[in-house]
């Protein structure tokens, strides 16, 4: 399975304090570190720890963050389609506390510098499209590319859900991934009003694991039980789980037998109107944001063993 992903390319700086900062406050600076970062670099290099091919499609500045982000990215084995703009990469700074809980500090910069017209024409020979954070325009655009070429369209719109308007790409969508309070903004029927009939909702919930929903059914897995170091970028890792289990994109992994006993233990089976078993793509994905929240910043190392540990510490 091939899966391009679409959307923001930052630098991250990660701050560890013992607290986040109340207004006026002062908290202790534990430690800091820097990495690439943005959610469609993030999935895309979380699936390539899978086994999956992955590419990245986005734009970076002419500065130092921006040449260290796309060195990150090939040297963990992701194709990359990067618009250079002129002018600063988008830098992020992450505060962290010691509970896990997260407080972002957004800089301004170049990681929407580009257009659907700038992407390749080969670059969508691919299975899967998945569109992150972005203009809304560019994920329409960007979306109906895939449509017309026949790929899978996957869309994590982000946490500015309700500030911007992507109905046009949730109507063209086959899978959407949001949270909880993501979830809240489209409404207590999505597929009324935004939603194709056959696409798939994928809402997690935190602490509380994840569902998946279609037009017929609702299907809920608890997740996992961990002590989380720093929830940043969880959400990445579990779409990345879910897309490769999905389509079956693990087959070759060493995560292949796991899933094949996921297979086997379950008796309700959920599949998508494409008839793609739901069922292990949402444990696979709750084991994958699981992981990345026990590590320190946006990038999880998506070991097949500590991934095992996890599934089999609750089966």
């Amino acid at each position: 399975m091939e899966v391009l992903c679409a959307g923001h390319v930052n630098w991250d700086v990660t701050l560890s304090v013992d607290r986040l900062p109340e207004p006026d406050g002062e908290v202790t600076l534990r430690g800091s570190q820097q990495a690439g970062g943005g959610s469609a670099a993030n999935v895309a290099v979380n699936l390539a720890g899978l086994g999956v091919s992955a590419s990245v499609f986005g734009s970076i500045g002419t500065d130092e963050p921006g040449s260290n982000a796309r060195r990150e990215l090939a040297a963990s084995g992701v194709e990359t389609h990067l618009v250079r703009a002129d002018g600063d990469t988008a830098v992020k700074y992450l505060v962290v506390d010691g509970d896990g809980e997260v407080m972002v500090l957004s800089g301004a910069g170049e990681n929407e510098a580009y257009t659907p017209h700038d992407l390749p024409p080969d670059a969508l020979d691919v299975d899967v499209l998945h569109l992150t954070n972005q203009p809304p325009s560019v994920a329409a655009g960007l979306a109906r590319r895939a449509r017309e070429a026949n790929v899978t369209v996957s869309l994590a719109p982000g946490r500015r859900i309700a500030e911007r308007d992507f109905s046009t790409a949730l109507g063209l969508a086959d899978l959407v991934f949001v949270n909880d309070r993501e979830a809240a903004a489209l409404g207590p029927d999505p597929w009324c009003d935004w939603l194709r009939d056959d696409a798939t909702l994928v809402v997690t919930l935190g602490s509380e694991g994840a569902q998946v929903r279609t037009r017929a059914d609702t299907h809920r897995h608890r997740g996992y039980e961990v002590k989380p170091l720093d929830t940043t970028g969880a959400g990445d890792a579990f779409a990345a789980g879910f897309l490769a289990a999905r389509g079956g994109g693990l087959a070759d992994s060493p995560l292949a037998e796991v899933v094949a006993r996921l297979d086997a233990t379950d008796e309700e089976r959920r599949r998508d109107a494409r008839g793609d078993d739901l069922t292990p793509a949402l444990a696979v994905a709750n084991a994958c944001g699981a992981v990345a929240s026990r590590a320190l910043g946006a990038r999880a190392d998506l070991d097949p063993e500590a991934l095992r540990a996890v599934i089999a510490d609750e089966n």
